[in-house]
């Protein structure tokens, strides 16, 4: 047996240079997740990154898979990947599923809650904060957050691809969107009010200003066959070209001390239509006269750009009648207005650019232009900024979730260590402890099992060696609290006892087979008891088993979740049998069985006992009490043992001992222990009291 366990040690660690990569799609397998109008441009990167471009083959987002940005490791170690197409407004157009190796969606629940989870994402925007709905906490409604229905008995999976794919659209949006998608922008606060006049404004540069002389436009067109065509700025070089002032008016108290108020008005009534549209005034108190003759009002000005982030600002005429407040320049006004919707942040920096135009020659003249800016900010304090509120990180969502299950759980868990620590022997001796332990085993299979989704699987470990080979994060632990906690007390236990703990205790599948044995008992069916031979052998199953599993990780880790099936703890407890026929009947066969071969499938094949038994290896102490006696002569435990955990010896092997306390029960009992029995009977000849017998520990190495 130990050399089995060696075999298995050595073949864990031989095989963790081997590594896998994350391939990204090709394009012929990427144009297969867009969806029409749609098509799939050129590729941008080797990560598998694809330009979409619309039905006229013009550029309008980007196609990509998540592994390659966002490896985040799933249940089984291997990420979610799936295909994510965004519009070039942060847009979420379609995330359509690639593959996966989750558990419970392999085979359990099937790929289509998966699917359906996906298709909630379509028309919502990557910078909206989402969070997640489970069975155990619902959604807020008042909350500023989108919540996303997650899918029952698969919480933590539905976590990890949600991560993957913000994740990753966030990525690609700060590599490729170039700051066209921001936070939300700033927007007026209109509760805000301040006394301010045209001088305050100047004074406290709430109002900016470009001056352009003649002189100094015509040196911007020197040397060019343009330098000649304006007569009116050779004839008066130092009379102003443009005089340009510039303020945002859609704060209230900057509308006051810049219009009068029948223009504020004519904004008001604008804005009950259009309440994301913010309000420019442009005064020219010099020639240029901010549009051309040309110009068509309440549309986009001829003259007259703006950009932010090195990205345009969609400007348009807001067709006012603009009258100014006194003290305000005089000259030319026009009130433009831009949407905030299409990426212009009223708080931040942004430029004006106002062109100015010559023409050379007469009949068809040619076109010369000169961009002249003014950059402008407007203070903070006129603003309100959407902040988002900052959704906890999903290992504390998860925590706060299910914290009521979490805090009895670890009431449960600790009572019985404490029970099974301080307490064993008289816990073992307690004409109860059957009744007691079997009520145990049923708060295990109903609360831990059925309820809290706290079977522990080979595929937790599988997934943490699969993570510790390829560099991954460990962080999918800690979206199941519930199991971790599990987890954590078979660890403890490992320490304290060896494999016994979870095995014996806390396994609901295993709990499960030992209902089984009871009924079969209590129907009178044969029981079958394989001679100590070919019970050895068939315990080397289980190890074959999680050989043949950490084997697959490395050499085939597409194939580890159906091998994994050999466990049939998610028919029976994460998906309550309701999964295809044969998986349903590989289930009932073991607990069939388990009436008339005690706990078969965990003694002879369960992989994540075998796992458990390699973890008993750091146990650090023979903790079952022996005497000289027992092996030779007694046999009594031996033979008693329903595990097969004693030798002939009376050695206890602790890496099949299930912790059920027969034995402990029986060391302790005068009338069933055999040398206490001997010990009384020769006592009782000579006339004196027996003698106190101390228990003798194992030898060395038991």
């Amino acid at each position: 047996m130990m050399s089995l366990l060696r075999l298995v040690l050595v073949l864990l660690i031989g095989l963790l240079p081997l590594q896998a990569r994350a391939q990204a799609l090709s394009a012929d397998e990427m144009l297969a997740y867009v969806p029409p109008p749609f098509a799939l441009g050129e590729a941008l990167n080797d990560k598998g990154l694809y330009q979409v471009l619309n039905s006229g083959g013009a550029p309008a987002g980007y196609a990509f898979t998540t592994q390659p940005y966002a490896p985040l490791p799933g249940f089984a170690g291997a990420p979610v990947n799936v295909v994510v197409v965004l519009d070039r407004e942060g847009t979420i157009v379609t995330v359509r599923l690639v593959h996966h190796n989750e558990p419970i969606f392999v085979s359990g629940m099937g790929e289509g809650p998966f699917r359906e989870f996906f298709e909630q994402y379509a028309g919502k925007s990557i910078w909206s904060p989402m969070t997640i709905g489970t069975p155990y906490g619902g959604a807020d409604s008042g909350s500023a957050l989108v919540h996303l229905d997650g899918v029952t008995k698969a919480t933590a999976s539905v976590r990890i691809a949600h991560e993957s794919i913000m994740a990753a659209a966030h990525t690609v949006a700060r590599e490729h969107l170039q700051g066209r998608v921001a936070a939300p922008a700033a927007r007026p606060d209109f509760d805000h009010d301040e006394a301010l006049t045209w001088g305050d404004l100047v004074a406290q540069g709430l109002v900016s200003r470009l001056q352009v002389s003649n002189a100094q436009i015509d040196a911007a067109f020197a040397g060019t066959i343009w330098a000649q065509s304006d007569p009116e700025a050779r004839a008066r070089p130092d009379d102003p070209y443009l005089d340009l002032w510039l303020v945002d008016v859609t704060p209230p108290a900057l509308a006051r001390a810049a219009l009068d108020q029948s223009t504020i008005d004519q904004m008001d009534r604008f804005r009950g239509v259009a309440p994301t549209d913010e309000f420019l005034l442009l005064i020219d108190a010099g020639r240029h006269g901010l549009v051309s003759e040309d110009f068509v009002r309440n549309t986009a000005p001829d003259l007259i750009k703006a950009e932010q982030g090195g990205l345009p600002i969609a400007l348009r005429d807001a067709d006012f009648l603009v009258d100014l407040a006194p003290g305000v320049p005089q000259g030319t006004a026009l009130i433009l207005r831009t949407d905030r919707r299409l990426g212009f942040n009223p708080a931040e920096p942004f430029t004006l650019l106002i062109e100015a135009v010559r023409e050379h020659g007469y009949i068809t003249p040619e076109v010369g232009r000169v961009e002249l800016s003014l950059d402008h900010q407007t203070d903070e304090r006129f603003f309100l900024r959407e902040v988002p509120p900052v959704p906890v990180p999903p290992w504390l969502e998860a925590l706060q979730n299910r914290q009521v299950d979490l805090i009895l759980l670890a009431t449960g868990l600790g009572a019985l260590v404490w029970a099974l620590g301080a307490r064993m022997n008289r816990l073992a001796g307690w004409r109860h402890f059957t009744p007691a332990r079997l009520l145990i085993l049923a708060v295990m299979t109903g609360f831990v099992g059925f309820w809290g989704q706290g079977q522990l699987s080979i595929v937790t470990p599988l997934a943490v060696l699969r993570s510790a080979v390829e560099g991954g994060s460990y962080a999918f632990l800690l979206y199941d609290p519930f199991s971790l906690l599990v987890w954590a007390a078979a660890i403890l236990g490992f320490v304290l006892w060896g494999r016994g703990l979870f095995c014996g205790w806390l396994c609901p599948f295993g709990a499960l087979q030992e209902f089984a044995h009871h009924l079969g008992r209590a129907l009178r069916l044969p029981q079958i008891t394989p001679s100590a031979r070919w019970d050895r052998r068939l315990k080397s199953l289980k190890y074959v088993a999680l050989a043949g599993l950490v084997a697959l990780v490395f050499l085939a880790p597409q194939h580890v979740d159906k091998a994994a099936e050999i466990e049939p703890f998610k028919t029976a407890i994460t998906v309550h049998f309701q999964r295809e026929w044969y998986f349903v009947a590989y289930a009932l066969f073991w607990l069939a069985l388990g009436m008339v071969l005690f706990k078969g499938f965990c003694r002879y094949l369960c992989p994540l006992g075998a796992f458990m038994a390699l973890g008993g290896l750091l146990r650090g102490r023979d903790w079952i009490a022996r005497r000289v006696e027992c092996g030779s002569p007694c046999h009594l435990c031996r033979v008693k043992c329903r595990y097969g955990a004693i030798e002939k010896s009376g050695r206890i092997d602790y890496s099949e001992c299930f912790q059920c306390l027969d034995c402990v029960a029986i060391h302790d009992d005068q009338s069933r222990c055999v040398p206490l029995v001997l010990a009384a009977r020769r006592a009782g000849r000579t006339g004196s009291r027996p003698p106190a017998l101390v228990p003798q520990p194992q030898e060395a190495g038991a």
